[in-house]
Parts: C-alpha cells; structure tokens; sequence
C-alpha cells in the first residue's frame, strides 16, 4: 500500500476529527501497523507538503503536519462520497467541461485529467468531459488552481437527443468494468466481514488489529472514488453492485470501529503526553522564555 495514499487515509478517518495535525512521530508509528519504515513517511509527508496538502509546523524540536484548506476540501467531499449509502438525486441536467490546453503545459492537462476523473466527470469524446454530478465549485476550484480559464469552457446543459441520457452514460464510462470491480470487492469483504465479527465478539482480535483493517478497508473502498463517477440512480444500470458494496463497507466498518477507535487515541494521547512533558521540560531548561 502507497504510503502517501495510506497517510491520506488516516487524515480522513482519524486525523481530521482530532484537530487537524498530528505529531510525524505518532504518523511513524501508526504506519508501523502497515510496514511503513520512517524514512518512507518522512518522504511522503514531504511531498505531500510540497504539493499544498499538508501545512507543517514546528513545535520546540518536534515537527507537526496538519492538512492545508486544499486539504481538509479534499477530505471533506471524499468522506462524503465514502459514506454516502445511496446516490443523490439528479436535477436532469450534464455539466460539460472542455479545455484545449497548450502543448508546452501539458503536465497541467495531465494533472487536470485526473482531478475531472476524481470529480466525476468521464469522457464523451476527445477533451469533451462531462458529469451528472453537481460539481459546479469543485470545477471552479479547478480552473482557479491551475490558472487555466483562457483555455477551458464550463456549460450546465440538458440533453435534448436524439438518444436518451443512457447514451452518454455508455460512451463516456465503462460500467461493467466498475460493477466488476466492486464484485470483486464484495467477495473478498463479505467473507472478511463474517471472520472478523466473530473473532470481535469472542474477543480474539486486538484494538491494533481492528485499527489495522479499518484502516485497509477504508484505503480500499476509497479507491473506488478514483473509479466510480457516482452517476445518480436514473443513470444507473438494473443490476449496479455500488449500493451492495456500500451496505458492505458501512456494517463491516461499524463492526471494527469502537476497538480501532480506542487504539488509535492510545497513541495519540500518549504522544501528546509526551510532548506536553517536553515541552515543560525545555521552559525550564530556558527560563528567559518565560514571561
């Protein structure tokens, strides 16, 4: 597992509910649990700084990271797409997207495609995206980061034929791929799922380990976010797995929890302890700090 998409994991399950920023010690230590050596998480939190994800801070001698405003966006509408049961109801209308983005930036059109994929947009024809999510900001975010208005036009239209809307649905995405990738998903945490509830209620799993595969599960199922353009339920085809697969994810979720939960504030209060003893340890150390 990549360890910076593991770190953005944490951020949103854990992190983010527990005031934003987390000492690089205790972000070592949680990815410990996964086979993460330090020098690994040193590295992706660095990068992660560079790209305007995370903001750093230095507190005494000891380095804390906490999400940027680009960040906490990004952890917001990806916990809403994660828990998100069923799909939002649709007010019948395509927003459509086109860019012709000069050669000599065309690292920027790279970029700029995977943050349409991300939002839900698919690929009618060549540089023509379009998306039956309500994205409107996420897309004016977009066009203000990458400093791209001059190249790009935004429409909110409906479709008047001459085929249905299915029509654009099966040219700009490949939903048998995704409805066999979330089969693929149910049959390996379905069977997961039964294993470690009874390991939970016979009390043969560890708070570490419940921490572990939450974790896991929550990294896994949020791949789908990179995959799954979260079309509404008009546009869905009979027999979609995407509702299946959420029910899945939410009872085992709920199931490891409470044990995950209260292993991971052991090593956060402890590493807050910690550092709150440090820290009165260095004002003593330099009383001329004090006022």
């Amino acid at each position: 597992m990549n360890t910076r998409s593991m770190i953005f994991t944490l951020y949103g399950d854990y992190i983010s509910h527990y005031g934003n920023k987390i000492w690089i010690g205790s972000l070592i230590r949680f990815l410990h649990e996964f086979g993460h050596n330090d020098q690994s998480v040193r590295a992706a939190i660095s990068r992660m700084n560079k790209q305007g994800w995370v903001q750093a801070e230095k507190i005494g001698n000891k380095s804390y990271y906490s999400l940027s405003d680009r960040g906490v966006r990004r952890i917001e509408e990806a916990s809403q797409r994660i828990f998100k049961l069923k799909p939002e109801k649709w007010d019948g209308k395509w927003r459509i997207f086109m860019y012709s983005i000069p050669e000599e930036i065309r690292n920027i059109r790279d970029e700029l495609r995977k943050e349409l994929v991300w939002s839900g947009f698919g690929t009618m024809s060549n540089s023509c995206w379009v998306s039956a999510n309500i994205n409107d900001s996420q897309v004016q975010d977009l066009i203000e980061k990458y400093d791209i208005a001059p190249y790009v036009d935004f429409f909110v239209a409906e479709y008047k034929g001459p085929h249905e809307d299915h029509n654009i649905v099966e040219k700009s995405w490949n939903l048998d791929e995704i409805n066999q990738k979330y089969q693929e998903f149910i049959g390996e945490y379905s069977q997961k799922y039964v294993i470690d509830r009874n390991k939970i209620q016979k009390g043969h799993m560890t708070d570490a380990e419940c921490f572990v595969e939450r974790t896991k599960l929550v990294h896994e199922y949020r791949k789908f976010l990179f995959v799954d353009p979260g079309l509404p339920e008009e546009l869905l085809p009979e027999k979609w797995l995407g509702g299946h697969a959420a029910a899945l994810f939410s009872e085992y979720y709920k199931e490891l929890a409470e044990p995950a939960l209260r292993f991971f504030e052991s090593v956060f209060q402890e590493a807050n302890e910690l550092n709150q003893k440090d820290e009165a340890y260095d004002v003593m150390d330099h009383p001329y700090m004090i006022e």
